[in-house]
């Protein structure tokens, strides 16, 4: 009898845990995305006096949109711990990050890793599956100006030269910086079979823990928003913006791969509710200079393909072993521990609702004045 009431008494605690968390976050959202769009429909004036500064502060206020997020799963005990190349130095210049794609709880967790590394986070530009647009969170996208892909045969083509249409309008008008894609183009769980069948009919590595990646947002990205030299290939510019008064284009790509215990992914759904014990999500880093990755189709074809059997390797060895491996040369992987600062995350939420607070108020009077 004891076992059953004890058992009873936790699953209990853990629903009483996901509705407070449900409706703290359901207010939160209430408050905070009405709050993000009225300030800056009020700031469209300065869009069109002084855009650069108006598209600052709008990076700012979605920095701090993206760190409630992040808060949600830091608070329930999910946290993240870095492995490999340290990507703060490298936060200022142009990159394009490439992860591998298990869960919804990827984008959750890159929100939370990011979020001390500079200015990225503002400066960013996510690559997302349509369906996003109808979230909670799609408007802030849609305005932030993120692009929502279809997937698809049907749709790819198509989608590509709305992608190329979409990076010339808004990436450099909007000072992004830093843009994240998903190559493999669906989650692992439902890409799995297919890419296996399709890596044993053309003789291409058998891949487990990561799918084979699809080329054509990253050829894209790299055409457009590259360095590209005379002769076609990609190149570094090392003068600094300020002295071109332009971007010099990606600087880095750098290669993210996600690990979870026991290669069970977390979703968007255990981060709002909380239900899974305190996890630490392993998040492995790689950069490459973008000089060193090749344009071409059959050249990028075999080099990113070679990224995810890297990705492979990386997270075999980590399922196997609880740790990524050491660098080549190196006889141990070093570790750090990613921390959020419990302080500011207490006033970015004491912001929220102390704007929507203030929003309801003009609301309210200005209806009453009207009717």
């Amino acid at each position: 009898m004891a076992p059953l009431l004890e058992t009873a008494h936790k699953l209990g605690w853990i629903v009483l845990k996901s509705v407070l968390r449900f409706t703290f976050m359901f207010f939160n959202n209430c408050v905070a995305i009405p709050s993000y769009c009225l300030y800056l429909i009020l700031l469209q004036p300065l869009r069109i006096l002084d855009s650069r500064t108006f598209w600052h502060i709008e990076g700012i206020m979605f920095k701090w949109l993206l760190a409630m997020v992040a808060s949600w799963g830091w608070v329930a005990g999910y946290t993240v711990t870095e492995w490999g190349d340290d990507v703060r130095p490298i936060s200022e210049d142009e990159a394009m990050i490439i992860v591998n794609h298990q869960s919804t709880g990827d984008v959750c967790t890159l929100m939370m890793c990011l979020q001390d590394k500079g200015t990225v986070v503002r400066k960013m530009l996510w690559l997302m599956d349509h369906v996003f647009k109808y979230t909670n969170f799609g408007l802030v996208s849609l305005i932030h100006g993120d692009f929502f892909i279809r997937q698809g045969k049907a749709h790819r083509d198509k989608q590509l030269v709305y992608l190329k249409d979409h990076l010339d309008q808004y990436y450099y008008s909007r000072d992004r910086k830093w843009i994240v894609l998903f190559p493999e183009g669906g989650f692992l769980r439902k890409r799995r079979e297919t890419s296996q069948a399709f890596a044993k009919k053309n003789d291409l590595p058998h891949l487990t823990h990561v799918t084979l990646p699809r080329l054509g947002a990253t050829q894209v990205i790299l055409k457009t928003l590259g360095p590209l030299q005379e002769n076609g290939s990609l190149g570094t510019d090392n003068t600094p913006p300020s002295q071109t008064g332009k971007s010099r284009g990606l600087q880095w790509v750098v290669d993210v791969t996600i690990a979870y215990p026991s290669a069970q992914p977390m979703d968007i759904q255990t981060w709002i509710f909380g239900y899974r014990p305190p996890t630490v999500t392993h998040v492995h880093y790689r950069t490459y200079p973008i000089k060193d990755v090749p344009v071409e189709t059959e050249a990028l074809t075999e080099w990113l393909y070679q990224r995810f059997v890297e990705k492979e390797e990386l997270l075999a060895h980590f399922y196997q072993t609880g740790a990524f491996p050491p660098p080549k040369g190196q006889k141990e992987a070093v570790s750090r521990e990613m921390t959020l600062d419990p302080v500011w995350l207490c006033v970015i939420q004491s912001l929220a609702f102390a704007s929507g607070y203030l929003w309801y108020s003009v609301l309210q009077y200005v209806y009453c004045l009207l009717f």
